[in-house]
């Protein structure tokens, strides 16, 4: 055997080699460079380009092997086994450094958002105007509209909601819900509107409000205009079904944690463009309506105008939720969560108050919820006092939606900084910090607006407009604050959650919560009314409830913020086992290797360099 090395295990010299004294041996390099083939050529091998046999040479010379040679002549089949699979691995198709299947899902949910929050911010402007500036009614029938009217709905819609899941499929669950609300605003468009003067009892209400004096007038504004306070439910149920439930649970099932992070502030940005570009469109059917002949109901014009484009977004956002089920494949999740049985709707409400995690997210939802209603209800008292008409109303409330979406983009480019520098708990932090700062800001300019009249007077504004500039500006902040960051941490904190805590979870705290926080402001806004005569009168003892319900919130995200760092750290211990469970591990003996082929003997290990 002249010039050929037949490889008996990791290293193999032959005893008595012809023509050569000794022989150069050259560390390995990696892996590959440790296995070897059955035959080699007869002067060297090169595997990229390393050199790894020599011939043999005349001149005399001692070859030593030292004992760090010796361990990277040691394979451990586990490692050879993982190696392989890397190696034949093939590496998916990226766009911009992101995953092509990954843009799959991403894409299709920002249109979504988009399409979602363009109608919620019509939606939002249309039902002030409505309720608002009607006749016989003002800003003082929100309190009494979502405590008696939006709660009960919220609380009926949730068990509804809550056995249909139980019996229906995710995608017939999601075309359930949202179809019932597309045909709505359609028909409030084209129908209920139109025909409001003749559905709508005005006649009895004010004979009512003539026997029970004025401190009735909004209950009896609720049925007064009762089809304008059921668009107002709707509306406000949009926000918390359509955005909260169906899209972030939608888009939950088919994320990472991973992809959350890097994407949930993301999806924000799409959707404040949406704020802007509807803000826009809310003012020019505004300013289209001034320009109608006499006689003609502008506001019935552009209200059809302006619900023929939801029923088109909400066909699109049909269509891509269709889209992603059947060509987007969902990602892989723990298969060790706990399976949990299908509860009725009183063991459901149990199952989730009995959670510490899902009552720490209930108090976040339901103290944002409470602290913006606090502010909102005054401010809009103070707007329809600057602008009593609806077309002016509705041209303020585009701009200031214009002003939101420009501010929540502004914010979505900063968040995602702050998620990967200061985690999931600094972010959580920040919307109610950002709300207490603005609301105090906003009281203060009321309780003292004596002392500032001077100064607000220098800068060609009355007292009353500087508040409705102060208060769209507190409004302004603390949604760009809850869109930014707010939502994306809520949503995140479902991901590691099992799917039936998932599900009915977020439809008891997004559906529930929600408009629990809204109302239980409300009720606390009658309560100071009654005791103090007006809200003015009750602003210093608002400003000391908005101070202790935000203090509340900052504890249940501290507390959440422990709870969700632990379930994420047993996630990714869960799917680390499951990757080692399915791992084979290669074993191959001394006697099975074929003769002069690859063995798994080890050298034996001395720490003393061995001559040859």
């Amino acid at each position: 055997m002249e010039g050929l090395i037949q490889p008996r295990g990791i290293l193999s010299l032959p005893a008595k080699p012809t023509g050569a004294r000794s022989l150069l041996l050259q560390p390995s390099h990696g892996l590959k460079q440790r296995t070897f083939t059955r035959n080699l050529p007869p002067l060297s091998i090169s595997s990229n380009g390393h050199t790894k046999f020599q011939s043999f040479h005349p001149n005399p010379l001692k070859i030593s092997i030292s004992h760090k040679e010796r361990n990277r002549g040691f394979i451990c089949k586990a490692e050879a086994a993982a190696g392989e699979g890397d190696s034949m691995a093939v590496t998916p198709p990226k766009v911009f450094g992101v995953e092509v299947t990954t843009l799959k899902k991403i894409i299709p949910l920002g249109l979504m958002f988009f399409c979602i929050l363009f109608n919620y911010t019509i939606l939002r402007d249309t039902k002030d105007v409505l309720v608002v500036t009607a006749k016989g009614s003002s800003a003082e029938i929100i309190p009494f509209l979502k405590t008696w009217v939006n709660l009960p709905m919220a609380i009926g819609f949730m068990l509804l909601y809550t056995k249909l899941s139980n019996v229906l499929s995710k995608k017939a669950l999601f075309y359930t819900v949202i179809v019932p609300f597309i045909v709505y605003f359609g028909a409030f468009g084209f129908v209920m509107y139109p025909l409001s003067n003749l559905i709508h009892p005005e006649a009895l209400a004010d004979k009512l409000l003539a026997t029970l004096g004025p401190r009735f007038m909004g209950p009896l504004a609720i049925m007064r205009i009762w089809s304008f306070c059921l668009f107002y439910v709707m509306a406000e149920l949009w926000g918390s079904v359509v955005v909260s439930v169906l899209f972030w649970g939608f888009a939950n099932q088919i994320t990472t944690v991973d992809e959350a992070k890097k994407f949930y502030p993301l999806f924000g940005l799409g959707a404040n463009v949406a704020l802007i570009f509807s803000g826009r469109t809310v003012k020019y059917f505004s300013n289209m309506r001034k320009n109608l002949g006499p006689g003609v109901d502008g506001w019935a014009v552009s209200l059809k105008a302006m619900m023929s484009i939801v029923v088109g977004m909400g066909l699109a956002i049909c269509f891509l939720y269709w889209w992603v089920n059947r060509y987007v494949p969902l990602p892989t999740r723990s298969k060790k969560k706990k399976v949990k049985p299908q509860m009725g709707t009183m063991e459901s409400l149990k199952f989730l108050v009995s959670s510490p995690y899902i009552r720490d997210l209930a108090t976040l939802v339901v103290a944002y919820g409470i602290s913006i209603n606090l502010v909102e209800v005054t401010w809009k008292s103070k707007l329809k006092a600057q602008f009593p008409s609806p077309n002016e109303y509705s041209a303020f409330m585009g701009d200031f939606s214009t002003c939101t979406g420009i501010a929540t983009f502004t914010m979505m480019l900063l968040s995602q900084y702050v998620f990967d520098k200061y985690g999931w708990g600094v972010a959580a932090k920040i919307t109610p910090t950002v709300l207490l700062v603005t609301g105090v800001a906003f009281f203060s300019l009321i309780l003292f607006g004596g002392p500032f009249a001077p100064l607000v007077a220098k800068l060609g504004v009355t007292p009353l407009l500087a508040a409705v500039y102060v208060g769209a500006l507190q409004n302004i902040f603390s949604k760009s604050a809850k869109y930014s960051l707010f939502d994306p941490c809520k949503e995140m904190a479902y991901i590691p959650l099992d799917e039936d805590t998932k599900v009915k979870g977020k439809a008891a705290i997004d559906v529930v919560c929600n408009p629990l926080g809204k109302s239980g402001g409300a009720l606390i806004q009658q309560f100071m009314i009654l005791t103090f005569g007006s809200l003015a009168s009750s602003t210093p003892y608002l400003g000391v409830i908005l101070l202790g319900i935000v203090t509340a919130w900052l504890a249940a995200a501290k507390s959440l913020e422990g709870q969700f760092n632990t379930l994420m750290s047993e996630e990714e211990l869960e799917k680390e086992m499951e990757r080692a469970s399915t791992l084979k591990i290669p074993v191959v003996s001394q006697e099975d290797a074929p003769p002069g082929g690859e063995s798994t003997s080890q050298l034996p290990e001395t720490s003393a360099p061995t001559s040859i």
